[in-house]
């Protein structure tokens, strides 16, 4: 047991010890300076009597305060004024005691003087550990600039002086004129011209960004910084609206496009109450989807999946929270069971996210991919209809635009499908759009991987292009579309520009400081094609929201399909029945 090891007992036990020594040393000092440093004989009685009331009646007020539950390195204004009203209320009641009991041999203004001095001391005894990291952080050899002048910068900086984070914060940069040359946190703010001379000067390496940036400004700041030699850059990590730390600035950030447009309002609308059926639950829309489903008020969840590792995975994070979640492992090809999940749990709403989605996997895995993904969606649409379920959402994907790969055509296929079926009361709509950040295969966490391992980033060719957006942010847009959807709606994401995947490969790079560890290019892979596209042509419909667009489709004999899938399933030559299908499919196969 260590002896010397800070607990809440022994903290109280030393505040209490140092303000009786306080209480007792400030009371002499007040009769010193009241009687000019030497006290007559005739007061000790006086200052003994007073001792023995103001001691107990100090702690007490202190106490009651619950100054002694503060930790040392925590005392803040607050509990300066906490500490000064407690012992205004005990002076205050000192006064009136001894009005009443001592009218001769004590002096009235050593109260007054005891106050002030009391307060000094013991605020400043507390206040010390403060003072000592002030003057030590002068040793601290992380120096950092804070950008953003406000309560989260303060915030930072209190965060240091506390011993909380290790950088070092030397200057707050801000864009705002009437902030220049002012002290936050009792830190110079400059203006952002300074940047490179405040670095430069200053030898400094970390960077905190405490002010919100949209990912453009962002990025343009990020080059800046590290064009003048910063090499760690931090930003405020925030959680819903709270502030929750610092985090390392990440491709994210830098590259995600976010939506405007997101109304909450409408999708807890649709949402509450509802039992939503999701299928490829654990997979990284389908788990998000689950997860937002869940924020706006489901009733219940289904969360179907054929891995049984993706369905421990998302429900190991719903496990203790109030939401009813049923665990389904099954794959969607198994017509059987899909009628029978569907007939029993009788969701009101049902989102399909269950794919095969990884294009080189697809064309190595052709008969696999169409046998998942159509009759998987085939009979997930028809167990719907049949059950009366209200709204049927597929989640399809930009590579369904004009097909150059099986997975793309799959998903087309899938789209005539839900836009041509007899759906009864079962409003079907599809919501078509592009990469996601940070989803399980695609290229970001791939190029992670290769940096942890000093190897260089592989990219396909110099010219190839995609477009991002956060899976929050798209799984939201998923659920907003189809609170609009009226049946037979193929929606369009607005993902933004497209980004060059090489341009996101140097980022990382920069990102990491990794940048010697260059770039290979090692050709387009089967079935890849350079750009991909979102909206077929200039007819294609903005709804009410601006991110979320009504794309024109094609009306296409529903039996006639029903034949030529039955066909696909069994087809010697199943690129050529699917250009059948999806005569714009145009198979490359580089």
């Amino acid at each position: 047991m260590n002896f010397f090891a800070p607990s809440p007992a022994k903290r109280v036990a030393f505040f209490l010890i140092s303000d009786t020594i306080l209480i007792a040393f400030s009371l002499w000092i007040a009769y010193l300076f009241r009687f000019g440093f030497v006290i007559p004989h005739e007061m000790y009685e006086g200052f003994f009597k007073a001792l023995a009331l103001v001691l107990p009646l100090k702690i007490v007020a202190l106490y009651i305060s619950n100054i002694y539950k503060v930790a040392w390195r925590f005392m803040s204004i607050y509990e300066a004024f906490k500490i000064l009203k407690a012992l205004f209320a005990s002076t205050l009641i000192f006064l009136v005691i001894f009005f009443f009991v001592m009218e001769e041999g004590f002096p009235r203004s050593v109260v007054l003087i005891d106050f002030f001095v009391s307060a000094v001391l013991i605020g400043g005894m507390r206040f010390s550990k403060r003072l000592w990291m002030e003057r030590k952080k002068k040793n601290f050899t992380n120096k950092t600039i804070i950008i953003g002048a406000n309560e989260k910068a303060s915030s930072i900086v209190k965060s240091f002086l506390n011993g909380d984070i290790d950088y070092y914060p030397i200057a707050i940069l801000s864009e705002k004129k009437r902030m220049v040359g002012t002290l936050l946190a009792n830190i110079k703010v400059y203006a952002m011209e300074d940047m490179e001379k405040i670095i430069k000067n200053e030898n400094i390496k970390s960077a905190i960004i405490a002010k919100h940036y949209e990912p453009k400004a962002l990025d343009e700041l990020f080059e800046k910084l590290k064009a003048f030699g910063i090499k760690n850059i931090k930003i405020v990590k925030l959680l819903g609206d709270k502030e929750d730390g610092l985090k390392d600035i990440s491709i994210e950030d830098l590259l995600a496009r976010k939506p405007k447009d997101l109304d909450s309002s409408a999708v807890q609308e649709f949402i509450q109450n509802k039992t939503v059926l999701i299928t490829g639950a654990g997979g990284s829309i389908g788990s998000e989807l689950a997860k937002l489903s869940a924020r706006f008020g489901a009733k219940k969840l289904v969360l179907v999946d054929n891995s049984e590792y993706n369905l421990y995975q998302i429900a190991e994070y719903f496990s203790g929270l109030h939401v009813e979640v049923e665990t389904i492992m099954q794959s969607v090809v198994n017509r059987d069971e899909v009628f029978s999940t569907i007939a029993k749990h009788k969701p009101h709403v049902v989102l399909h996210a269950a794919a095969y989605k990884h294009v080189p996997l697809v064309e190595k895995n052709i008969s696999q991919a169409i046998l998942n993904n159509i009759m998987g969606t085939k009979n997930c649409i028809d167990a719907s209809i049949q059950n009366g379920v209200q709204k049927f959402v597929l989640i399809s994907t930009d590579k369904a635009v004009r097909p150059t790969n099986v997975m793309g055509a799959t998903k087309r296929v899938c789209e005539i499908y839900a836009m041509n079926v007899d759906a009864k009361d079962t409003e079907i709509s599809a919501v078509r759009f592009g990469n996601v950040l940070g989803s399980s295969g695609s290229v970001i966490p791939k190029f992670q991987q290769l940096i942890a391992q000093n190897r260089p980033l592989s990219v396909t060719h110099p010219e190839i292009t995609r477009y991002f957006m956060l899976i929050p942010e798209a799984c939201q847009l998923v659920l907003q579309s189809a609170t609009i959807a009226k049946g037979k709606e193929l929606f369009v994401l607005d993902m933004g520009r497209p980004v060059k995947i090489v341009d996101l490969a140097r980022k990382m790079l920069k990102l990491y400081d990794k940048e010697e560890l260059g770039i290979e290019f090692t050709g387009l892979r089967q079935g890849e094609k350079l750009f991909e596209e979102l909206l077929i042509d200039e007819d294609d419909i903005q709804t009410k929201y601006s991110s979320i667009f009504v794309t024109s489709t094609k009306p296409y004999d529903i039996s006639l399909l029903e034949s030529q899938i039955e066909e696909l399933l069994v087809s010697s030559n199943p690129l050529k029945s699917l250009k059948d299908i999806v005569p714009e499919f145009n198979h490359n196969k580089n």
